[in-house]
């Protein structure tokens, strides 16, 4: 039977020494002060050019990132591989939506394509869409409204850069994952997703689409693409994640006056989340599913389904995945019992990477038990080793 007890495994690929930083790092984020301070230290520091990186890079930057560019991660693509654990390179730099900046995400985004191409160990790419546009075209196409000549031609640009990143995954044979983003940004992202989809996913699926199931209407969009992709004779390439902006989502909706986007409560997410799973499993002739969860229930649940309709477990339609420098316990003991395991693993400049630390230390600090649960997994196994 699967479980997420075992420490011994949970741990394996880390060393004393860095059990011990892990369970510093951990303890600091549990306190809600001590996060709202760093954070409000650390913005400082970047709005005053002032040198973060001999703060951040041996602290929270080396436990959640995997190194400052794609070559600076394959030492730890490296040591996941010795556990059957796989990773998937994340672009994590925040852009400014300039075109310097569109540019380079884009080329560095199809550099991981390569990477991937070559790397067995690395089976996907990845990309959020706000990297490759304006808020302001993906806020006003997703709405329907009117468009000025060169928004028009932005939103073609968009397409175009998407196209691209897909048409390069397809080639090198590495299905690529596409981000969810906020809920104003995502009808055109979902249009573009699915276009590509039709294009490259005939033989099975190649780009992958990433649904948020926090959202209300989520569950029945799914759906939906199922039975377009069953019509039009595509694969459906489906990442779930429970979701990222319930906040800001909740806020604009109560501002500006329209329905909240978002699940009333966690079950309610959960429930949405689970038959999510179950949907895709029973559809999995025509579906790929990536199980992005760090919950237990939703880890073990999906394995569950695919022991009852008899899928292997290292089936390449069923994937698990965790974030980096999270949930080992989760990730490895899946991995030991041989299923699909993949870990996103961000990268890019110390200073670039920052916002995206930010964001980990408060969602750490917000979730409930999630800080508790990673603290208590380590004080296990550091008891154990001591108990030797």
């Amino acid at each position: 039977m699967l479980s997420f007890e075992n420490t011994e495994i949970a741990f394996k690929s880390r060393s004393d020494k860095d059990l011990l930083r892990a369970y510093l790092l951990f303890k600091t984020i549990a306190s809600n002060t001590l996060v709202s301070i760093g954070k409000f230290l650390s913005l400082t520091a970047l709005k005053l050019h002032l040198p973060v990186d001999w703060a951040v890079k041996p602290t929270i930057y080396s436990h959640f990132v995997g190194g400052e560019t794609i070559e600076g991660c394959h030492k730890n693509v490296r040591v996941l591989e010795k556990f059957n654990v796989k990773g998937i390179l994340d672009y994590s730099v925040e852009g400014t939506e300039s075109i310097e900046d569109i540019n380079k995400a884009l080329e560095i985004t199809l550099q991981t394509i390569v990477n991937a191409g070559k790397d067995p160990n690395v089976p996907f790419a990845v990309f959020k869409p706000t990297a490759f546009t304006t808020a302001n075209v993906l806020e006003k196409v997703s709405a329907g409204s009117k468009l000025t000549d060169e928004e028009k031609k932005e939103a073609d640009n968009f397409r175009e850069r998407v196209g691209k990143l897909c048409k390069a995954a397809y080639e090198k044979d590495i299905p690529i994952l596409i981000d969810a983003e906020d809920s104003w940004y995502q009808n055109f992202i979902d249009e573009v997703v699915t276009t590509n989809m039709e294009k490259f996913n005939k033989k099975k699926a190649i780009v992958f689409n990433t649904y948020q199931m926090y959202r209300r209407d989520r569950l029945a969009v799914l759906e939906e693409a199922y039975n377009r992709a069953k019509e039009k004779d595509y694969f459906l390439g489906a990442k779930f994640v429970r979701g990222a902006y319930m906040e800001k989502e909740r806020e604009r909706a109560e501002l500006r006056g329209y329905k909240d986007p978002i699940q009333p409560d966690k079950d309610s997410t959960d429930r949405d989340y689970n038959a999510a799973l179950k949907f895709c499993i029973e559809h999995i002739d025509r579906i790929t599913v990536f199980n992005g969860t760090h919950n237990e229930y939703s880890s073990t649940y999906m394995a569950e389904l695919m022991e009852k309709h008899s899928i292997p477990k290292d089936d390449t339609r069923c994937w698990f995945a965790q974030l980096y420098g999270m949930s080992d316990h989760i990730s490895f003991n899946l991995a030991e019992s041989g299923y699909n395991v993949a870990k996103y693993i961000p990268f890019g400049p110390v200073r670039s990477v920052l916002p995206y630390l930010l964001r980990r230390t408060e969602e750490n600090t917000s979730i409930a038990g999630q800080t508790g649960r990673e603290l208590s997994l380590l004080i296990k196994e550091r008891n154990r080793r001591k108990g030797k």
